[in-house]
C-alpha cells in the first residue's frame, strides 16, 4: 500500500515538474537572446526604441514631456534664449526664435525619407552612388544599393538624395544614397572628400571609406572622380562638440552660388561650369542642426514708423545670370550684380520688411531647378536680418517645382513671414500680415494683404494656348470672397492712434515735431497695402483729379509698354478693393480700407495712379536679370508708413541712387478722396 503510494505520487510530481521546467527554461532563452544577448548597450538606463530592430536610439526622461532640444550650431545670437518678459523688454523680443518647431519631437522625425529641411540630429552611417538607366521618378528605388534585413537594422534603411548628379548632361540617371541611424553603437560619419582616381584621403591614419561608383559616372569625357566619407565614433562615444560636427544631410547644389542655408559645399565641383552650356555642381552637406533664425513679428517703431522695400521681377536663374538691356559697364553675372545692388539700397534706406513681388525665377527654361534659385534670392535680406514676404509671379512655376513646393522651401528660410494660405481657393501664397504698435498694447496698426495673381490661363479648346499659355491668369472670385472675409476679420480702431495714451510711459512716447496732431478722430479699421504680381485692369484706366489742383493722380513713368493686366477679371476691383471699407458707418465716407495695391511684372512701368480712391501702384524693374530698357534705370519701390500707420508715402530709389516721385498716398498731405453722396 505504501508503495503504490509513493508510485502516485512521483508520477503526479513528475507531471507538475516536467512543464514547469519547459516553461522556465523556454523563458530563460527569450530572456537571453532578447534581453541579455545584445551588441548595444543593455537596459540599464531608460531608452527609446526606434523602427530598427532593439536599437538604442536616444536616452530619454520619460517624465519629462517636454520637447527635444538638440545640439545647435550657428550664430548664438541668433539662437539664443527666450528672453524674460521685464520692464526692459519689448513684447516682439520675447517670441520664440528657435530654429526648430517647438511642438515637433525631433527625435520622432522619419528615418527613410530625404527630407533636407527637416532640422535631423541623427547622423549618416554610409554613403553609396547608384546609377539607373530609368529616372527614379518613373521606377522608384530599382536601383538601390543591395542590402539586408541585418544591414538594415543595424545601419538603417537607404535613402535617396533626390537630387540627379547627372541631370544635365549623362548617360543615366546617378544618385547618392545614405544610411540614418539613431543607434548608439554604429560609428557615425564626420567628413566628405572628393578626390580624383589616383589620389587618397590624408592621413592615411585615418579609417577614410571610398564610395565603389565615380560620382561622375556616364558623363562623356570626364576623368574619374571618386567620394570618400570618414567614418568616426560612435555616439556614444561622442561629446557634445563632437555630436554638433556630425554630417546629418546631404544635398546637391547646381550652379556656383552659396548652397542653402546651413549647408556647405564639398570641393571641387562634381562637373565643372562650362559657361553657356553647363551649370557646376556640388555635393553639399550640412553638419549638426544649423539654427534657421526666424522673424521677430512685424511691428512700428516707438515713433510710429514703419518702411516697406518692393523688390519687383529678379528673373533669377541657376546661372549666375545674363544681364539684359543695359548700358552698365562689363555688366556679367546679373543675379549677383542684381543683389549687390539690393544689398546697397538694403544698407541706405534700411526698410523693416522687403516684399518680393513675384517672378524671383526667371522660368523660360534657366531656372529648371527652383531650390539653387530660392537659395540666393533673399540673400541680400537674410544677410541682414531683415524679414521678407513674397508673393508668385507668372515665371516662377514654369519650371521645376510647383508652388506648394516652393513656398515650403521659403518658410525654411531665414527671417521669412511667407505663408501657404488657404488651400481650397485658387493660388499658392494667399495670406496676412499685420504691423502692430511697439506699445503693450500690441494694437494692429497696418494691415499687409498678400495674393497669387496667378500665372497663365486658357480655354479648354485652345489647343495652342494649352502647349503655350497665352493668356494671363487672374484673381478669382473665391480669393475675392477670402479677401472680404479676412477683411471682415480686422477689428476697427480709435484712429489717429496713440500709443497706449501716451500717460504711463512718461517720455517715450513724446509725439515728434513732424507729427501732426489730430484735431478729430474716429473709429475705422487700420489702413491696409495689397500685393501681388499682375496688375488689375483698372491700372490702365483714367485716374482721379486732385480736388486741389485739378491735376490727374498719375505719378511716374508709364506708356513704355503694352498693358500687362489679364484680359479676364472676375471683378477684384469692384467686388473686393472697393467692397471692403474701412468704415462700416454711415458717415464713413465710403473710404477703401485698402489704399494701395502694389504690383509688379511691368518691368519700365512705375507709375502709382489713383483709380476711385485706389492707388494702383507699379515697382519698376529693379533687376539686370528681367528685361529693362537702355536708359532707364534699375529700381525699386519704397512705402514709408508714419504716424502710426496714419499717412502713407511712397518713393523710388534708382540705381544711381536719385529719390523720384515721393508723394503721399494716404494722410495728412494727401490727396482728398472722392466726396460720397
Amino acid at each position: 500500500m505504501a508503495a503504490f503510494s509513493f508510485s502516485r505520487i512521483g508520477r503526479s510530481m513528475r507531471a507538475i515538474l516536467l512543464p514547469t521546467a519547459a516553461v522556465i527554461g523556454f523563458s530563460c532563452l527569450l530572456t537571453y537572446f532578447f534581453v541579455l544577448y545584445k551588441p548595444t548597450v543593455g537596459p540599464g538606463i531608460a531608452q527609446r526604441l526606434g523602427w530598427q530592430a532593439w536599437d538604442a536610439v536616444a536616452t530619454v526622461d520619460y517624465f519629462n514631456n517636454g520637447p527635444s532640444t538638440p545640439t545647435v550650431i550657428g550664430n548664438p545670437e541668433e539662437a539664443q534664449p527666450i528672453p524674460g518678459n521685464d520692464d526692459e523688454t519689448d513684447w516682439w523680443e520675447v517670441s520664440s526664435n528657435q530654429p526648430w518647431d517647438t511642438t515637433d519631437d525631433i527625435e520622432s522625425y522619419p528615418l527613410d525619407v530625404w527630407a533636407p529641411l527637416l532640422p535631423h540630429d541623427t547622423g549618416l552611417s554610409e554613403i553609396a552612388i547608384t546609377r539607373c538607366m530609368m529616372p527614379p521618378s518613373l521606377v522608384g528605388d530599382l536601383c538601390a544599393p543591395t542590402t539586408t534585413v541585418e544591414q538594415d537594422a543595424i545601419k538603417g534603411n537607404w535613402v535617396r538624395v533626390d537630387r540627379d548628379l547627372n541631370r544635365q548632361a549623362g548617360l543615366w540617371t546617378l544618385n547618392i544614397y545614405y544610411r540614418r541611424t539613431r543607434r548608439l553603437d554604429i560609428p557615425l560619419i564626420t567628413d566628405l572628400r572628393l578626390l580624383p582616381a589616383n589620389e587618397i584621403p590624408e592621413p592615411l591614419t585615418d579609417p577614410w571609406v571610398k564610395v565603389d561608383h565615380s560620382i561622375r559616372d556616364g558623363i562623356m569625357r570626364a576623368d574619374p572622380m571618386y567620394l570618400w566619407y570618414l567614418p568616426g565614433k560612435t555616439m556614444n562615444e561622442m561629446n557634445a562638440e563632437e555630436k554638433a560636427n556630425l554630417l546629418t544631410e546631404i544635398d546637391v547644389l547646381f550652379g556656383e552660388d552659396r548652397p542653402w542655408y546651413g549647408f556647405e559645399r564639398v570641393e571641387p565641383p562634381v562637373t565643372p561650369e562650362k559657361e553657356g552650356r553647363l551649370e557646376s555642381v556640388y555635393v553639399t552637406y550640412r553638419r549638426g542642426v544649423q539654427s534657421v533664425p526666424h522673424a521677430h513679428p512685424l511691428h512700428f517703431s516707438q515713433d510710429g514708423k514703419f518702411k516697406i522695400l518692393q523688390v519687383a521681377d529678379l528673373h533669377f536663374s541657376v546661372s549666375r545670370g545674363v544681364c539684359r538691356d543695359t548700358d552698365v559697364d562689363s555688366c556679367v553675372n546679373s543675379d549677383n550684380l542684381t543683389n549687390t545692388l539690393l544689398g546697397h539700397v538694403l544698407d541706405e534706406e534700411k526698410p523693416d520688411l522687403v516684399v518680393f513681388s513675384g517672378d524671383q525665377l526667371n522660368g523660360q527654361g534657366t531656372s529648371w531647378d527652383p531650390k539653387s534659385v530660392l537659395a540666393k534670392f533673399a540673400v541680400a535680406a537674410t544677410d541682414r536680418k531683415i524679414p521678407w514676404a513674397a508673393i508668385f509671379g507668372n515665371h516662377d512655376e514654369e519650371n521645376g517645382d510647383v508652388k506648394q513646393e516652393q513656398v515650403r522651401m521659403m518658410k525654411a528660410l531665414p527671417y521669412s513671414m511667407v505663408q501657404r494660405g488657404p488651400k481650397d481657393i485658387h493660388g499658392v501664397g494667399n495670406y496676412v500680415l499685420n504691423v502692430k504698435s511697439a506699445d503693450a498694447s500690441m494694437t494692429s496698426l497696418l494691415t499687409l494683404y498678400f495674393l497669387d495673381s496667378g500665372s497663365y490661363s486658357s480655354g479648354y479648346l485652345d489647343w495652342l494656348g494649352y502647349f503655350f499659355p497665352t493668356e494671363y491668369d487672374w484673381i478669382h472670385e473665391d480669393q475675392i470672397n477670402w479677401f472680404l472675409q479676412e477683411s471682415s476679420k480686422i477689428q476697427p480702431i480709435e484712429r489717429p492712434f496713440t500709443p497706449d495714451t501716451g500717460k504711463d510711459f512718461g517720455s517715450i512716447w513724446t509725439r515728434q515735431a513732424d507729427q501732426i496732431t489730430p484735431t478729430t478722430r474716429k473709429l475705422a479699421k487700420p489702413n491696409a497695402m495689397m500685393f501681388f504680381h499682375i496688375p488689375l485692369q483698372e491700372s490702365y484706366g483714367t485716374a482721379d483729379r486732385d480736388t486741389r489742383t485739378g491735376q490727374l493722380l498719375d505719378i511716374g513713368l508709364h506708356d513704355l509698354e503694352g498693358s500687362g493686366a489679364a484680359k479676364k477679371s472676375d471683378g477684384m476691383f469692384d467686388k473686393g478693393l472697393k467692397t471692403a471699407l474701412e468704415s462700416g458707418h454711415v458717415m464713413g465716407g465710403g473710404i477703401p480700407e485698402v489704399k494701395v495695391v502694389a504690383n509688379g511684372h511691368c518691368h519700365i512701368t512705375e507709375d502709382c495712379k489713383r483709380v476711385k480712391d485706389v492707388w494702383l501702384c507699379f515697382g519698376g524693374g529693379g533687376s539686370y536679370s528681367g528685361y529693362g530698357q537702355v536708359g532707364f534705370d534699375r529700381r525699386f519701390r519704397i512705402y514709408e508708413i508714419s504716424d502710426y500707420g496714419e499717412t502713407i508715402r511712397t518713393y523710388k530709389r534708382t540705381e544711381n541712387d536719385e529719390i523720384l516721385n515721393s508723394y503721399i498716398l494716404a494722410g495728412p498731405g494727401a490727396p482728398l478722396f472722392n466726396p460720397r453722396s
